[in-house]
């Protein structure tokens, strides 16, 4: 088949192989239509069912709505007439692994940190584990054939966005029905689309259904497949364009330009190197007698590939800097590794020119490809396991950043130790505030407070404002500035704080008045208090002043009879004086 043409199905190892990638089971449709549909339902029950809002998910729930999610995808892509069992088994080991992960998730919010970057690492584990699968991996390894791998790459990718975009289209047409029935008076299919399950169950049927026939059709997808990537490598050559210009002007600016700019530069530097790498994969595709023949293809090609790397190094540079002047925190120490990721990539594509030159580079390429796919697989997997506490490793440097003086106390984001870093950055934050000093006092202000901090005051973790008390008591100003040092961002500028005595907890409580409102707080004994039943008070647009409080504001603590209307013994409207 070396005279293979686009449009046709990939080699493969044999026939019967190359017969199973059509596929030709006519119930397909059907079979991933009900089985997602009722998994569909499953995950919502599992998850959400008997529940109005759950603001702290149950673990076991959350892990069940996960096998069944990614169990029942996984079975979706990789189910075959024929292949009943490796498929099932496949897919419920990808159930228990997404299961567990989710569960470890949910049981330790907010004890570890950076749970997100965790599971999405197990996504990514399954993304990459199904194609590899599908491609016979885990009987041939290593010598598993390129263009297969391939092949089930790009079809699941173009399978799974068309199976999406007919789900969104099943959707339009249930509205439209709705809408007809609606002229005839008729509202039950508006009823039911506003059920949670029916939801759940209609999009996952619609996109199962989809799939299934999109998998029925691999022939054609397999040309259609040539078709995205000729799409896909026409945009190489102003990609390598641009790509060149800015890292000539880059140069020349000694890297200047992209250090002093206020947008992140690494994680534009990695799309561009992931841009690259896809863009010369859609011109290689998957042999020498199927890449692109077109000698500016394959030149883009080329120094697309040999990009990845300087990108990379660039991205290396600029997360140092940022390390450098802040420290670690677990994004960041993820972000590590997505370069890592990225720059064994780079590598792989410079080996390749190297030892292929300028006739075999792409076909090492390919190669390299299919080896780092197994192994970024298993590394996502491994990283989404509870075995790694980056918020412990981060803690311990910035901590040392501290005690080494090279960082300030008053430069030093005490508040990330408390809210970013799990359960090692609030223990080092208590050892801190058991100190004597400027720290320790920080660091007493951070660990009191109720809720993040999101503006400039979080960095200092002390109010900086300008406070005035109402009536003048130097007791109670004391104690309203130490519940600010705790919460800066609820007096960001001035505000104007006035006694109202003590509520029936014997707790003492202040309206803290600033911008065109006011909050009431609790102040004394816990610095970081807050009534739960004293929520923030606006002021009604009828009453807003015509300007924010001031220094020169006179603000007024009035006790005043109003009279409201009552129907069937509920107060209804304004005050009507």
């Amino acid at each position: 088949m070396s005279g293979e043409v686009e449009g046709e199905l990939p080699q493969v190892a044999d026939e019967a192989a190359g017969e199973a990638l059509i596929g030709d089971w006519n119930q397909r449709p059907w079979v991933l239509g009900g089985l997602l549909a009722l998994l569909g339902m499953g995950v919502y029950f599992a998850i959400f069912a008997g529940e109005d809002y759950n603001p702290d998910p149950i673990p076991w729930r959350v892990a069940l709505g996960a096998f069944l999610f990614f169990g029942g995808i996984a079975a979706a892509f990789t189910l075959d007439l024929g292949k009943f069992k490796p498929s099932a088994i496949f897919a419920t080991l990808i159930g228990l692994v997404m299961a567990g992960i989710a569960y470890n998730v949910v049981r330790l919010e907010d004890r570890y940190s950076g749970e997100e970057f965790a599971f999405a690492a197990g996504v990514f584990f399954c993304v990459l584990a199904v194609p590899l699968f599908q491609a016979g991996f885990h009987k041939t390894r290593l010598a598993t054939d390129y263009r297969e791998t391939h092949f089930h790459v790009w079809t699941d990718a173009i399978s799974g966005v068309g199976a999406l975009a007919f789900t969104g289209l099943s959707w339009l047409m249930l509205f439209l029905l709705d809408a007809l029935f609606g002229l005839v008076g008729v509202e039950a299919l508006g009823v039911l689309m506003e059920l949670s399950w029916f939801m759940w169950m209609w999009s996952a049927g619609a996109f199962g259904a989809a799939l299934g026939v999109l998998r029925e059709n691999l022939k054609i997808i397999g040309t259609l497949q040539n078709v995205v990537m000729l799409v896909f490598s026409l945009l190489a050559v102003p990609m390598a364009a641009g790509l060149l210009i800015f890292l000539v002007l880059l140069m020349a600016s000694g890297g200047n330009a992209l250090w002093d700019t206020d947008v992140p530069s690494t994680p534009i530097l990695l799309l561009c190197a992931a841009g690259g790498f896809v863009l010369t994969n859609a011109i290689i595709r998957d042999g020498d007698d199927t890449r692109s023949k077109n000698v500016v293809m394959m030149a883009a090609a080329l120094v697309l590939a040999g990009l990845i790397l300087p990108l990379v190094v660039f991205a290396t540079i600029g997360m140092g800097m940022r390390i450098e002047q802040r420290g670690l925190s677990p994004e960041r120490i993820w972000a590590l590794i997505a370069i890592a990721v990225a720059a064994a990539y780079g590598v792989a594509a410079w080996v390749a020119m190297a030892r292929g030159r300028m006739a075999g580079w792409a076909a090492r390429l390919r190669q390299s490809n299919l080896h780092l796919a197994a192994v970024v697989c298993v590394v996502a997997l491994v990283l989404a396991l509870p075995l790694w506490d980056f918020g412990s490793v981060a803690a311990r440097q910035q901590v040392a950043r501290l005690q080494s003086g090279a960082v300030t106390a008053d430069e030093f984001d005490f508040a990330a130790l408390r809210w970013d870093f799990g359960d090692s950055g609030r223990a080092a934050l208590a050892r801190l505030a058991a100190g004597d000093g400027e720290v320790a006092r920080l660091a007493k202000a951070a660990k009191a407070q109720t809720e993040r901090p999101w503006d400039s005051m979080a960095n200092t973790g002390g109010f900086t404002g300008t406070l005035r008390v109402q009536p003048a008591d130097a007791a109670l100003d004391a104690e309203v500035r130490t519940y600010l040092d705790s919460n800066p961002w609820q007096c960001s500028d001035f505000c104007v704080a006035v006694d109202l005595g003590r509520n029936e907890g014997e707790q003492r409580e202040v309206a803290l008045v600033q911008g065109y409102g006011s909050t009431v707080v609790v102040v004394g004994n816990d610095p970081a208090a807050t009534d739960p039943n004293a929520p923030v008070i606006p002021s009604t647009p009828a009453e807003a002043p015509t300007k924010p409080v001031s220094t020169t504001s006179r603000v007024e603590l009035r006790d005043e009879t109003v009279r409201y209307i009552y129907v069937d013994g509920k107060r209804v409207g304004s005050p009507v004086d």
